[in-house]
């Protein structure tokens, strides 16, 4: 019993490890090995773009929305603004029609179907050769849609994602463990970038060709994930854009952290299971291990804390010292609830901001796993309820910017 104990244990152990922390060095290795420089050449004439922006009941910011999206830096003459409302019922609509002088489209779905087909619905008006898709709660650095087109200059890419940096109030930090996630992930596409292309765009914030934006997808699949999914399938890569930075406020508290990332991760599997041949190597080469490794093997590590939990308590019973790895479990675990349980928009200290955001994106993982095996569809889109940033101010990363 002992050293099956032993081997769920380090079984978990291992597949945590090289989600987080090989799979990164083996990518950094393959950078500077055989890494790409992008092409950053702004072109002779900007081509038309189409910003797609969904939205469902967001009168108390669409404004405010509409007037940073007017102002980034892109010549007016080559942008089309459409505003997809999801059959929104506070106003949301007639402040939209405000804009219309201004070149705002709204586009209205007589019934509420959900995110992806709201964006559907859309093709056929979208003029543009670029589609750039956002939503109400970011907020897009005003620099930053250039170098996202920029990026379309090399033929090769289909799809270029923005880099998101979490910002919070000054005052208030009620989920401080995801700025630091958010840090990581972006590393991470820096890297995906220089070796072959990241497996999944930032819903916040990227643009994609036309012709792969118009490609089928069904209601209840995640389109910024599939649109790199998309890409790879007609012979593009999807990269990640530096200098593209949009601030996305963070979620409020950990519970609706939980509640977007169940809906995400749920979302994201059901469209990997709709894609899953991108999976073989044997077609798919590199991109098919990043996108097993980043995704897949991501989904795996919270099942792999469940049966080393196993181990740990076969352990406790079959050794004198095994108690001691299971009190520690114990104390991780009551750091995590202590953080998990602070009243909505409290402050979380530190000490349990990390393991707190931890457990509820592992536990997370697995209510998502058994929704999308229960084939649970949640295309009908509740959008999260952020907090506006005081004023844009990156979080602490971890391993760099992303470049």
């Amino acid at each position: 019993m002992t050293p099956f104990a032993f081997a769920l244990i380090l079984g978990a152990v291992a597949l945590l490890v090289y989600s987080y922390f090989g799979y990164p060095l083996l990518l950094l290795a393959l950078a500077r090995l055989r890494g790409r420089r992008p092409i950053r050449a702004e072109p002779g004439e900007w081509p038309m773009i189409s910003i797609s922006i969904p939205v469902y009941n967001e009168a108390h910011q669409i404004r405010d929305l509409l007037e940073s999206i007017l102002a980034l830096d892109y010549p007016p003459e080559r942008r089309q603004i459409v505003v997809i409302s999801d059959a929104s019922t506070d106003g949301t609509d007639d402040i939209v029609r405000e804009y219309a002088s201004r070149g705002v489209e709204l586009l209205r779905q007589p019934e509420r179907r959900g995110k992806t087909a709201a964006e559907n619905a859309a093709h056929p008006v979208l003029r543009g050769e670029i589609v750039v898709n956002t939503d109400a709660s970011i907020r897009i650095d005003p620099d930053a849609l250039k170098p996202l087109i920029a990026a379309f200059a090399d033929p090769t890419v289909g799809v270029a994602s923005g880099r998101d940096v979490s910002v919070t109030r000054a005052e208030r930090d009620s989920n401080g463990g995801e700025g630091g996630y958010v840090g990581y992930e972006m590393w991470l596409r820096g890297l995906e970038t220089r070796v072959e292309g990241i497996v999944g765009a930032s819903g916040c914030f990227y643009a994609i060709r036309s012709h792969l934006h118009r490609q089928p997808l069904p209601e209840g699949y995640s389109r910024d994930f599939a649109s790199a999914l998309i890409a790879r399938e007609h012979g593009y890569r999807a990269v990640s854009v530096d200098e593209a930075v949009c601030y996305v406020p963070r979620t409020p508290s950990l519970r609706r952290e939980y509640r977007r990332k169940v809906r995400t991760f749920s979302r994201g599997m059901q469209t990997l299971a709709h894609k899953r041949h991108l999976l073989n190597p044997f077609r798919y080469g590199l991109f098919a291990w990043m996108l097993f490794s980043h995704k897949v093997c991501r989904w795996l590590v919270p099942w792999g804390a469940v049966a080393a939990l196993g181990g740990v308590v076969l352990l406790a019973f079959a050794t004198p010292w095994g108690w001691a790895p299971l009190a520690a479990a114990a104390v991780g675990g009551a750091l995590a609830w202590m953080g998990w349980s602070r009243p909505e928009g409290s402050d979380v200290p530190r000490i349990l901001a990390i393991p707190a955001f931890i457990a509820a994106g592992n536990i997370a993982v697995l209510k998502a796993t058994i929704n999308a095996l229960r084939g649970s569809n949640d295309a009908i889109w509740e959008p999260t309820r952020r907090e506006t940033a005081a004023a844009p101010a990156p979080a602490p990363a971890m391993g760099g910017s992303g470049r």
